[in-house]
């Protein structure tokens, strides 16, 4: 599988694009905006989108979504069910934000905890990782032995838990118990940020690092 990562907004969040290299379909994970630039990166793969994949409903993240799910015709799958209270608030939040104005939609499937979703040929697994938000989840790619974590862990830091609905303890418990035994070789891609790897967060990582009690 190839991944191509779309920085958008002025948060500068790690849209990224998931190519199945044997199918040459694509999904897009997280489109929070600059669609065109999405677009563009999509055009650049030479793959079909196939669908849209969320993590969580934090406007930087989805923002995009029903406008580019509607362009291709393509389902949305993700978030989790409990996702749904940021979902509800998507307009108010792109004012909040001054953000452009948002279309609404709900997700033609929701996520649950050991779900799969498919890209082409390609098999993700859904870990549900509550703690950021109520609903995030998690992709997971056995075969690539690669993660797209959204905003529950970022290299040497963690998701912020100050907003409605976040939960810090959660949060930590989340990252060591449903991302730690996917591996320390596997990497990830966070939603801020450079990528980094959990062996490496495990050894490092001040917040929630194995020497952190």
């Amino acid at each position: 599988m190839k991944l191509s990562i779309v920085p958008v907004t002025p948060f500068q969040q790690n849209c990224s694009i998931l190519v199945c290299e044997t199918s040459a379909r694509a999904a897009v994970v997280d489109p929070g905006g600059d669609l065109d630039r999405i677009e563009a990166a999509l055009r650049k793969t030479g793959a079909t989108l196939e669908k849209v994949l969320l993590t969580h409903g934090h406007l930087d993240h989805c923002a995009a979504t029903g406008d580019l799910a509607r362009r291709h015709g393509v389902p949305i799958e993700g978030p989790h069910r409990d996702e749904s209270f940021w979902l509800d608030q998507l307009a108010a939040q792109a004012r909040m934000f001054g953000f452009p104005e948002a279309t609404a939609f709900t997700p033609d499937r929701w996520l649950d905890d050991g779900d799969t979703v498919t890209v082409g040929v390609t098999t993700l697994q859904v870990r549900h990782c509550p703690g950021h938000t109520p609903g995030h989840v998690i992709f997971y790619s056995p075969a690539d032995r690669l993660a797209i974590v959204g905003d529950v862990l970022f290299a040497g830091s963690i998701g912020r838990t100050d907003f409605p609905r976040g939960n810090h303890a959660q949060l930590i418990a989340s990252i060591r118990e449903r991302l730690w035994p996917l591996g320390d070789d596997v990497r990830f891609l966070p939603g801020h940020g450079p990528m980094s790897s959990f062996g490496r967060e495990r050894a490092s990582n001040p917040f929630v690092g194995d020497g952190v009690s």
